[in-house]
């Protein structure tokens, strides 16, 4: 996530209370991509949080990155690679430029990055992740979705919206419902969200 667009994020991770994101495993999208082998080679979390996702991705032998703007998050993320035994890197770095870390990923994943930003903002995050990922690598990116009721929470994401955002350079291979699971907020522990996978040209 990006310091310079939104405010600071590491707020998030040092209130007494856990962020909604931050549920202590990893989403249910992501469990289910590893046990189908897609969270493999050299891979970038991008806005990894404290890193759940990325160790699920470790632990089945990707050589992973996690970044995050949050300096408490990052923290966190390395302590608990350093628990599991687990072999990962964790950076603090811009979601919008994690180009400057010099990456290069077979696969890179996001979970609930893309639907925090606004239209002006989007393309800048879209070529970022292409600036990362390898001709014909694959991202995995779950957002928030327009099949969620209410309006509290972030600004949910169209399917048409993925498509346009991911149509120049990008193969958009499928979007399907799925769901975020969440610490609680407004009496529910899940919401509806989009699983798209992407591939670049």
């Amino acid at each position: 996530m990006t310091e310079r667009a939104h405010p600071p994020w590491d707020a998030s991770y040092t209130a007494g209370t856990p962020a909604p994101w931050d549920i202590g495993r990893p989403q249910p999208a992501f469990v289910r991509l590893a046990e189908q082998g897609r969270l493999t080679g050299r891979l970038v979390d991008a806005g990894c949080g404290t890193g759940e996702n990325a160790l699920l991705a470790a632990s089945c032998g990707a050589d992973v990155t996690g970044i995050d703007i949050a300096p408490t998050a990052i923290a966190r993320a390395r302590a608990k690679a350093a628990e599991r035994g687990l072999t990962a890197r964790f950076e603090v770095a811009d979601a919008l430029d994690p180009g400057r870390l010099g990456l290069t990923a077979d696969t890179v994943i996001d979970s609930g990055v893309f639907h925090i930003f606004g239209d002006d903002v989007r393309a800048r995050y879209v070529a970022s992740l292409a600036a990362v990922l390898r001709p014909a690598g694959i991202c995995y990116l779950v957002c928030f979705s327009d099949r969620q009721p209410g309006t509290w929470g972030p600004r949910r994401v169209r399917a048409d919206e993925l498509r346009a955002a991911f149509s120049d350079g990008w193969a958009v291979e499928s979007i399907t419902a799925d769901a975020f699971e969440t610490n609680p907020v407004n009496g529910t522990t899940q919401v509806q969200a989009w699983l798209a996978t992407i591939r670049r040209n």
